[in-house]
């Protein structure tokens, strides 16, 4: 049984205790552990294999660690199986629905007897839903939505894909005169890696002329609906895309509502409920006299609450809320703070532009400094350098270093972990170099314990400064390999060597949990393009994406230092 499947568990016990009109703290403690558990870097079953403590999760204690012993162990959990027998049958198929609370589920189930999906879609289609006492039209035409795009879920596509698609809309959308806010919500706004469909919010001037334009657009497909202030479309890549316009003193509230994750948005509304209000996306009544205040910007909106503002990546339930009541949050890294890239290929290797070509852009983009990091060629990959060429790259180098101004040209190389955990290239050869990034490229077929073993002796080499895309990923294309990382970070901690947060949209490697996880470990980070063109360079947006979802302010990531304070740092770590 995996992590996600463990923490399905615990989420459809919250929402049965829910329904139960348990206490909300105890409803709470599920929910808490099954994001802990979700998002933890080690899997559950091994840690039990291993005799570690679950309790040293955080978010879990001994309860719910009893319990996840026994899920595990014996592939059911008895108090969750009691629980569902005082239940309509198929309750818990009801609430995996986006929208679909515990007490809608429960009034389908025993009013309907709904138990599937399949069956809720076609009592909505025959008007059996709408016909229900508080539900109507709206609410079960806003279920066949999110049922539709439930059926989409596996059809997710990496924020690398989405982006450019959301911001050629944005940018179209923006030209039209007396559009004064105009931004994307939802998990793309969030930067989670993976989206499904895409919330787009904006007030104007005149909203049916945006509504008008945003439905004629050339990337639109398809249009699915059409009103005055909103509209729903199938966009490029099948993007289901939905533009909503409203008064431009309500944008804050509107924005906050569709932008935070459901479990940030709930806490905020039982936030909320404590201090008498009620929070809408029209904006915060006040309970006791049903005034309702609007907000022209999500600053405002928090304030309202007497909480510090939340960076969109950080509304996940977190712990967030709690840290802007005490005016904790992080101030979180922005992309001017990166001062150079540690990866970056050549023509040398497989790369398209030559050192000085990706010199001059990196110059252009405000860096101080830039590592030519071409593959190694010990085993034929990418037309990678040897001992000899790599000399000669060098020598390149220098010289481009004596002519330049206002940009550090760092000699390096990604060499390869080979599948024993030796490194391509030898000491001598690596000892030369400024900075060595370390990385797999084959052999990703091997166990767990042959493949920790093999990255952590690249870690405790020396002469390695950085470990490159550590779990090896393709969104979309290949799973992560196989590798205790939580042993990974401690030898990375332990050896003062650096981890990267690969920008490349396909890798995003390190992911944002566990860069979470380094940095509360004290690990430092590096955000590498891993650059094969000039174009490339343009890509430490996504990477930077990646480390603020991860709460990590600039002293966590090694290339915002100063030239002269990096300099320093690789003195010391090599």
């Amino acid at each position: 049984m995996k992590n996600t499947d463990i923490a399905k568990v615990f989420n459809d016990i919250a929402d049965l205790l829910e329904l139960k009109g348990e206490n909300v703290f105890k409803i709470r403690a599920y929910q808490k552990a099954a994001r802990a558990i979700e998002h933890y870097p080690k899997e559950i079953k091994i840690m039990l294999e291993e005799g570690e403590d679950l309790k040293n999760i955080p978010g879990v204690g001994e309860a719910i660690a009893k319990k996840t012993t026994e899920l595990v162990t014996t592939g059911k959990l008895g108090y969750y199986e009691n629980l569902k027998v005082e239940f309509p049958k198929g309750i818990t198929n009801l609430l995996s629905i986006p929208g679909v609370g515990p007490k809608t589920a429960n009034k389908l189930a025993t009013e309907l007897g709904i138990t599937t999906v399949d069956e809720l879609e076609q009592a909505i289609k025959d008007g059996k839903v709408a016909r229900l006492f508080r539900l109507g039209e709206k609410t079960a035409s806003n279920m066949l939505q999110q049922i539709q795009a439930l059926r989409r879920k596996d059809q997710r596509i990496p924020i690398g894909e989405a982006l450019p698609v959301v911001e050629e809309i944005l940018g179209a959308l923006r030209s039209i005169p007396g559009v004064r806010n105009l931004t994307a919500a939802g998990s793309l706004r969030r930067f989670r890696e993976t989206v499904g469909d895409i919330d787009l919010m904006g007030t104007a001037d005149n909203t049916r002329e945006v509504i008008d334009a945003f439905v004629a657009l050339p990337s639109v497909g398809q249009v699915l609906a059409q009103g005055p202030t909103k509209a729903s479309v199938i966009a490029s890549e099948g993007l289901q895309t939905d533009l909503r316009m409203v008064e431009h003193d309500s944008f804050g509230s509107l924005l906050q509502y569709f932008t935070g994750s459901k479990q940030h948005n709930i806490s905020l509304r039982e936030r909320g409920r404590r201090q008498g209000l009620k929070l809408s996306e029209y904006g915060i009544t006040t309970i006791a006299t049903d005034i309702l205040e609007k907000f022209a910007t999500e600053e405002e909106f928090y304030h309202r609450l007497g909480l510090q503002y939340i960076p969109p990546e950080l509304r996940e339930a977190q712990g967030e809320i709690e840290r802007a009541e005490q005016g904790t949050l992080p101030k979180l890294l922005e992309l001017s703070d990166i001062r150079g890239d540690f990866h970056i290929h050549t023509n040398w290797s497989d790369g398209h532009n030559s050192i000085e070509e990706m010199a001059l852009a990196a110059k252009s983009l405000g860096y101080q400094y830039i590592a030519i990091t071409d593959h190694s060629g010990g085993r034929g990959i990418a037309h990678g350098l040897d001992t000899e060429r790599l000399g000669r790259q060098i020598g390149e180098i220098e010289a481009l270093n004596e002519r330049l101004n206002d940009i550090h040209i760092f000699t390096g190389i990604e060499v390869d972990i080979r599948a024993d955990g030796s490194l391509d290239l030898p000491h001598e050869t690596l000892s030369e170099l400024d900075i060595v990034i370390a990385a797999v490229h084959s052999a990703m077929n091997q166990t767990e314990e042959r493949m920790t073993k093999r990255v952590l002796s690249a870690t405790e080499n020396p002469d390695v400064d950085i470990i490159a895309h550590p779990t090896c990923r393709l969104l979309g294309e290949r799973e992560p390999i196989a590798i205790d990382l939580e042993a990974i970070f401690q030898a990375t901690a332990k050896y003062s060597k650096v981890l990267e947060i690969n920008a490349m949209p396909e890798r995003l490697d390190l992911n944002d949990i566990h860069a979470f996880r380094a940095r509360d470990m004290g690990i430092k980070l590096a955000i590498g393009t891993d650059a094969h063109s000039i174009a490339h360079l343009d890509l430490m947006r996504f990477g930077v994406g990646v480390a603020r979802r991860a709460w990590c302010e600039p002293q966590h990531i090694l290339n915002t230092l100063p030239l002269e304070e990096l300099l320093t740092f690789l003195g010391r770590n090599r």
